[in-house]
């Protein structure tokens, strides 16, 4: 006998709603793996664009996630606007983790390949395996990170970048595309308004 809420009190509360992500816990080490992709909040399709024209106001906001290799369970995530790079999020992703819980290896694209992001996975006593950029030159060794992407680009220089990737296990990186396929079949578009409610 519960009444239902009506949308414009769903919509509202959700602005307060803080959710909580349950997860098992893995039996040793993270290996998380992390990606981000784009959820259109306001604007014509790809489709309608292309054949019409539409307007110029489209609007896209990414959605940041770092999944669980073990139990491919989402264990951080990070909604930011468009204007916002993926490097720059990956710090946040890490804090989500408990400081107790040990990371064995972050795994990411070359667009988290700068030197804050080296430095925030040294710190958590993580392995990067992030393939440097095709224009990568080697960095002043001032840090942890600095010295480990060193040695990763000398690698890649060495052995050459389909050895390296093989030899470091970046594969793995499709389960979290294949994670971020799973979270758009769910949908592709915001529909609230308010960044808070999104």
């Amino acid at each position: 006998a519960w009444s239902v809420p009506d949308f414009s009190t769903l919509s509202r509360r959700q602005k307060a709603l803080t959710v909580d992500i349950s997860y098992r816990s893995s039996d040793g080490p993270l290996h998380l793996l992390i990606d981000s992709t784009g959820i259109k909040v306001e604007g014509e399709g790809e489709w309608h664009r292309r054949k019409h024209g539409g307007s110029k106001h489209r609007i896209w906001h990414k959605l940041h996630i770092a999944v669980d290799e073990g139990s491919l369970e989402i264990r951080a995530v990070e909604m930011t606007g468009n204007e916002i790079g993926d490097a720059p999020v990956l710090p946040m992703l890490l804090e989500q983790i408990p400081q107790d819980e040990d990371i064995a290896s972050v795994t990411a694209d070359g667009a988290y390949d700068t030197r804050r992001s080296h430095d925030t996975i040294a710190e958590r006593g993580a392995q990067a395996i992030i393939p440097p950029r095709k224009n990568a030159k080697t960095w002043c060794p001032t840090s942890a990170g600095a010295i480990a992407r060193n040695e990763t680009l000398r690698a890649c220089r060495h052995l050459g970048r389909a050895i390296w990737r093989r030899w470091s296990g970046y594969h793995r990186r499709s389960r979290v595309e294949t994670k971020m396929h799973c979270i758009k079949l769910l949908g592709q578009r915001l529909t609230a308004r308010d960044f808070d409610r999104q």
